[in-house]
């Protein structure tokens, strides 16, 4: 049996985006800035992509640039917003578990004269309200905050926090990193607060390559690649019709379903949940306090940690048995050190280099996790015993 858990680094494309994105490959191919009929069935095929996200988010289609994926548009995001605002302060604020590319940006504008503020989390991955308001200034320019935690799936007041921003400062704009929660939650930027949110579609059974950052109409921000002044001058290239086509169509089917889909993975992580807390020296993280089966966080991520196993082993040991996962963010997978998450709630040292990560799709089904709490409890006392004896 082949059993694929590691969906917050990729998913599975809907057969039905693959045949789309394929008929646009190889019949509606035009480049949609051309004049002619092929440029226009292209651009006719943009428009609908942007009607059905906006739709979806409750936004303005004009609020929507395309981009090659959340790397980039949380890249766009946050430098565009620098180089914009640099005159007004050079205060940033984000947390301490965000994505590589939120991190390592706000490095970069460090290193470039900015000011950054990073916020510590608690034992279960979330911020405190009560640090960002000690941490806002007038002169703080930006916050970006990730809605959903691609390790462990802690979910962030994103709503609260978008309103404590605007009435402590309704100048500071509020990013989302939202590459993991979309999909999985409702999100309607408007509603919360959120000035501007990248969204990634390999992470929604869209292709790779592609995504887009949400801007609201009244953020001006400066474009990070210069060409040919495609999407209003702030995102030059030309547009990767077939990639937006069938990010728009993801989504659409993700939210056409959205209630039954969340159901079904909140079920199937609480019965993974229950199974493999009954192993002996296991450790399900983030679990909030009452709530023993994951409620309160993503539907579907667990973190679980193997005392006296180290991750790289048991993860390779469930491919042999082909159970393929992760021990955390896909983008750092090849360059092993301890999860920054993982340190920022606290987690024991002896546990850092002991977690895999387990992520589920709506193509995850109760037998294939079956199988894998049974390939754990066979593997896992044989690693141990396998450790103690070198």
């Amino acid at each position: 049996m082949e059993v694929y858990l590691d969906n917050s680094a990729t998913t599975r494309v809907f057969p039905e985006v693959a045949g789309y994105i394929t008929q646009i490959m190889c019949q509606q191919y035009g480049n949609p800035s051309s004049l002619h009929l092929k440029g226009m069935e292209a651009e006719q095929i943009l428009r609908r992509a942007k009607e059905t996200l906006a739709g979806i988010l409750k936004v303005n289609e004009k609020e929507l640039l395309f981009t090659s994926g959340g790397t980039e548009s949380d890249n766009l995001a946050l430098r565009g917003v620098a180089q914009a605002r640099q005159r007004q302060g050079k205060h940033l604020i984000t947390t301490q578990i965000e994505h590589p590319a939120i991190l390592q940006t706000m490095h970069f504008l460090e290193e470039q004269g900015f000011q950054v503020t990073y916020l510590p989390v608690d034992s279960f991955g979330r911020i405190r309200l009560e640090d960002l308001q000690r941490s806002m200034r007038m002169d703080t320019i930006l916050v970006s905050i990730m809605h959903t935690n691609n390790e462990m799936g802690a979910q962030q007041p994103i709503a609260e926090a978008g309103a404590l921003i605007k009435r402590l400062n309704p100048n500071t704009l509020f990013h989302v990193d939202a590459v993991q929660g979309f999909g999985k939650a409702r999100i309607y930027p408007k509603k919360m607060g959120i000035d501007l949110m990248s969204v990634s579609g390999h992470k929604i059974h869209g292709p790779k390559g592609i995504g887009f950052l949400y801007v609201n109409e009244k953020v001006r921000i400066r474009p990070i690649l210069f060409g040919g002044g495609q999407q209003n001058n702030l995102r030059s290239g030309t547009e990767n019709v077939p990639g937006i086509a069938g990010m728009a169509m993801a989504a659409e089917l993700l939210y056409r379903n959205y209630d039954e889909d969340v159901r079904k993975l909140a079920e199937l992580k609480s019965f993974f949940i229950e199974g493999v807390s009954q192993m002996e020296g296991v450790r399900v993280n983030g679990l909030l306090p009452g709530y023993p089966h994951g409620e309160g966080t993503a539907p579907h991520v667990v973190s679980v940690s193997f005392r006296g196993v180290r991750s790289e082993v048991l993860l390779h040991a469930l491919e042999e048995k082909g159970i393929y996962v992760s021990a955390g963010s896909a983008c750092s997978a090849r360059k092993p050190q301890p999860s920054a998450t993982l340190r920022a709630m606290g987690v024991e040292k002896d546990l850092l280099e002991s977690t895999i990560r387990f992520s589920f799709s709506v193509f995850t089904n109760q037998e294939e996790l079956e199988y894998t709490l049974s390939v754990l409890r066979e593997i896992v006392p044989m690693l141990r015993m396998y450790t103690r004896k070198r």
